[in-house]
């Protein structure tokens, strides 16, 4: 083995050291990967939505409840089936509440079984009549298979008759929200003041998914079987596209084709309303259209989270000498793709605030505007208590408050 001579050493080291420097300046002068240009489509308006061919339709973004496009959203039409979410929404809500269970044993009584019984025109889940199954079973043969005896059944089994189930229905959708709404059965047949709108549906849809998610799931099923008869959901999309993950179909003469169908992606989930369609399949292909129109051209960003504080106010008269301020829920907004850093949030909080101050009392609102145009507002609520000041700091600032006044 050979040695370096000691002579020799330093010129070495040197030029190890020289050859790393000069790799070190050629990477560091190595140019970046340009980056990729912006989209066109950012620069642009969202295009128009899809031509529907139905009597009234709307689609809605689930986070935030705004509607993204819609038309006659607020007509009264017959909701036909997709009445049995409102259904499975109560049946849901008074199991939660302890007031019936899953293994419930509910009876398929005679009166469900002539009225919405294989021997009927509608839709039917195949309970045989006079015998019972679990109310899971139940409701998942009114979900899947669109059951009107099951329904009428649960409606039997939950309040002991049609008519006090309907005001259940009627009691829940005021709690939901629903304005334009009124049922007089659980299953959807025609029946005079019978009635929803698009937008109400909507809403419908989405308190079911956000209130019982356990419960919407069961209309994802493609197919049960009961008493040995196999039946497939009527939800084509559930077979077109694995996004979407319900809800209702509704069809008689005076509807027509109608679908209530929800679709998540990513982060992202959007609720179609079609009511009034002409055929079973143009009401699928129309959902589609707008459940692709609207993942393709808007976004959900949360633009506070609750609980944080937005904006630190001087408050007088008070143990503390700031106030934190911040919102109760979140503040979600949709809105086009590409159109997020375009948002303007502004605040209108009084010019003097005076202790004391309750822990989510309202203290001013917060607005988020798009293109001159506010398209969220939110009260501003005290995030903590502030108590009264002793007496001689409220005697302080009141000299304060008088020297600084205008």
């Amino acid at each position: 083995m050979k040695f370096l001579s000691p002579s020799f050493r330093p010129t070495l080291v040197l030029a190890a050291a020289f050859a790393v420097s000069a790799l070190g300046f050629a990477v560091a002068q190595t140019p970046a990967p340009a980056p990729a240009p912006a989209a066109l489509s950012d620069a642009m308006p969202a295009p128009p939505p899809p031509a529907i061919n139905a009597s009234a339709w709307v689609l809605m973004d689930y986070e935030t409840g705004q509607v993204l496009a819609g038309e006659n959203a607020d007509q009264r039409v017959e909701p036909a089936s997709i009445t049995k979410v409102m259904t499975s929404y109560v049946v849901a809500a008074e199991m939660a509440a302890g007031k019936v269970s899953a293994t419930d044993q509910v009876m398929m009584t005679e009166n469900a079984w002539r009225k919405g019984g294989a021997r009927t025109d509608g839709s039917y889940s195949g309970f045989p009549v006079n015998q019972t199954a679990s109310l899971l079973e139940m409701e998942k043969g009114m979900a899947v298979q669109s059951g009107n005896d099951a329904a009428i059944a649960l409606a039997e089994h939950v309040a002991g008759s049609e008519d006090a189930f309907a005001a259940l229905m009627n009691a829940y959708a005021q709690r939901i929200g629903l304005k334009n709404s009124h049922f007089v059965n659980s299953h959807g047949l025609s029946e005079e003041n019978h009635y929803s709108t698009a937008r109400d549906l909507a809403l419908l849809g989405r308190a079911m998914i956000r209130d019982y998610p356990e419960e919407y799931a069961h209309n994802s099923i493609k197919e049960m079987t009961v008493n040995g008869i196999t039946q497939r959901n009527r939800n084509l999309l559930l077979w077109r596209d694995d996004s979407v993950d319900g809800i209702k179909t509704g069809h008689h003469s005076a509807a027509g084709y109608c679908l209530m169908s929800s679709a998540k992606r990513g982060d992202q989930r959007l609720i179609a309303v079609v009511m009034g369609s002409s055929s079973e399949a143009q009401r699928a292909t129309d959902s589609l259209a707008l459940l692709n129109w609207g993942f393709r051209f808007f976004e959900t960003h949360t633009i506070y989270e609750a609980g944080t504080a937005i904006s630190s106010q001087r408050i007088w008269k008070g143990r503390a000498d700031e106030l934190q301020l911040g919102l109760a829920e979140p503040l979600t907004v949709s809105l086009p793709r590409g159109k997020y850093q375009q948002l303007k949030p502004t605040m209108d909080i009084p010019a003097t605030l005076v202790a004391p101050v309750e822990q989510g009392a309202a203290v001013g609102t917060v607005k988020v505007s798009l293109d001159g145009e506010v398209i969220a507002e939110r009260p501003l609520v005290a995030l903590q208590p502030v108590e009264q000041a002793g007496f001689f700091k409220r005697l302080w600032h009141e000299f304060l408050m008088w020297w600084n006044a205008d």
